[in-house]
């Protein structure tokens, strides 16, 4: 499974403060913090989240080379001993808060990885990294946003290449960094109802009731554009999709930002998406000016789409947010013919998408390529890499393990099957427009 993305987490050489952060009197995460701590911004405070400046225990970890140099917040930093509370949004809806310890039962460790002593992407590296991205480093994070720039950051779902979605210099770099063609429209993130609102000519009553049960969360919705939206965020479309997501560094950056941020997966088109820092470090590079680092993603897979622009609604794109779900609030809605050529009316609709650079094939029965070097991955007893037979935790380390694996110069990935409900849906959707046939 995944490697350790940050190797340096047992080394205990301490590195010094670096010098600009010392003359800024700003925290370094390889350090304890100062007995007098600066004000938590009014912005975090008001949604409970945990603000770095707040003292970390005594004995640090290293700081990782490639952070020092950027100056950025070590994802491997214990976090403090007391937890932030759960927003009381996510802990209606029994969503995974990334200030919270993940679930007490985790996803079951391959056993042919746990033999060889290699990580396991069931384990997250740090459940509470969000909790050290401080203040400062966001604050930095929204002026390079307001400034044109290009910032990658957490989601509950994935890991998102952001940019100002006003701006359409800035939305237009976001396209040449991923190699994405134009045709593709973005999502637009929001850290409220009422900044959503600005984005639209209309908020139907469908649109009222979805956002009040699944935001924030990872559902986005498909509504008329206002005249502020630009046509490249859209594909040149009269519509556009919002959503808001539910994780403090997303809500935190978009609020200090001022401004709704435009953001597509932090990966080279087609790619696989990133659900950690290190994997957008390894697809993007130096395409990206700043990568805020908040661990790995709990939800795993990208947001559920469904258009209320038509009559009756078309569902897009599943996801974790089932058809189900949806339906209860709003009434059935469709799903939507195959794309045509010209501009697609969501994202995620190409046919060829969310791939490793290993051919992946689709099995059933544990049934495996004739030749070949491969490994099969299944929910099901018997399977090289055992997958969890619970769908939410399925999709929670399905991208961090096809990461993994693609690692391994393999000439195949086998993929049982996953089952044909609802809850799985989404997973089905990613795999089959991963594969190869």
């Amino acid at each position: 499974m995944p490697p350790d993305p940050n190797p340096t987490a047992n080394d205990e050489s301490g590195s010094a403060r670096p010098a600009s952060l010392a003359r800024q009197g700003e925290v370094d995460a390889n350090d304890p913090t100062p007995a007098t701590q600066s004000p938590r911004p009014a912005s975090l405070a008001r949604q409970g989240e945990v603000d770095a400046n707040d003292p970390t225990p005594a004995t640090q970890p290293p700081r990782p080379a490639s952070f020092a140099r950027q100056g950025e917040v070590d994802a491997n930093d214990p976090t403090p001993a007391t937890q932030p509370p759960r927003p009381a949004s996510l802990a209606r809806q029994g969503e995974v808060d990334a200030n919270d310890p993940t679930p007490a039962t985790q996803p079951p460790r391959p056993a042919s990885l746990a033999r060889q002593g290699e990580v396991d992407p069931a384990s997250p590296s740090d459940p509470n990294a969000a909790s050290h991205v401080s203040a400062s480093l966001i604050a930095r994070a929204a002026e390079l946003i307001r400034a044109g720039r290009l910032v990658a950051f957490p989601t509950e779902t994935v890991y998102g290449l952001g940019a100002n979605a006003l701006d359409c210099a800035a939305v237009r770099r976001i396209f040449e960094a991923k190699g994405r063609p134009s045709t593709s429209p973005l999502i637009v993130h929001v850290d409220s109802e009422e900044m959503a609102r600005t984005l639209v000519t209309h908020w139907p009553d469908s649109a009222a009731k979805l956002a009040a049960r699944h935001w924030p969360g990872p559902l986005t919705l498909v509504l008329p554009k206002a005249a502020k939206v630009p046509d490249e965020v859209t594909a040149g479309l009269p519509t556009v999709g919002i959503r808001m997501p539910a994780h403090p560094v997303a809500l935190a950056l978009i609020a200090a930002a001022g401004v709704p941020i435009a953001a597509p997966s932090a990966n080279r088109f087609t790619e696989l998406s990133p659900t950690s820092a290190e994997h957008v470090r390894t697809s993007l590079g130096d395409r990206v000016d700043l990568i805020l680092d908040g661990g790995s993603t709990p939800v795993g897979i990208e947001s559920t789409v469904v258009s209320l622009a038509v009559d009756p609604p078309v569902l897009f794109r599943p996801g974790m947010v089932t058809r189900e779900e949806i339906e209860s609030l709003i009434g059935p809605v469709c799903l939507p013919n195959e794309p045509s050529a010209g501009p697609h009316a969501s994202p995620g609709l190409h046919p060829r998408h969310y791939s490793p650079g290993t051919p992946l094939f689709l099995v059933s029965g544990g049934r495996r390529p004739a030749s070949g070097r491969g490994i099969h991955v299944s929910h099901l007893p018997g399977a090289d890499v055992p997958m969890p037979s619970s769908a939410k935790q399925y999709a929670a380390i399905l991208y961090a393990t096809l990461h993994y694996l693609d690692q391994k110069s393999l000439d195949w990935i086998a993929v049982e099957i996953p089952p044909e409900t609802g809850e799985w849906a989404g997973i089905r959707d990613r795999l089959r427009r991963a594969s190869s046939l």
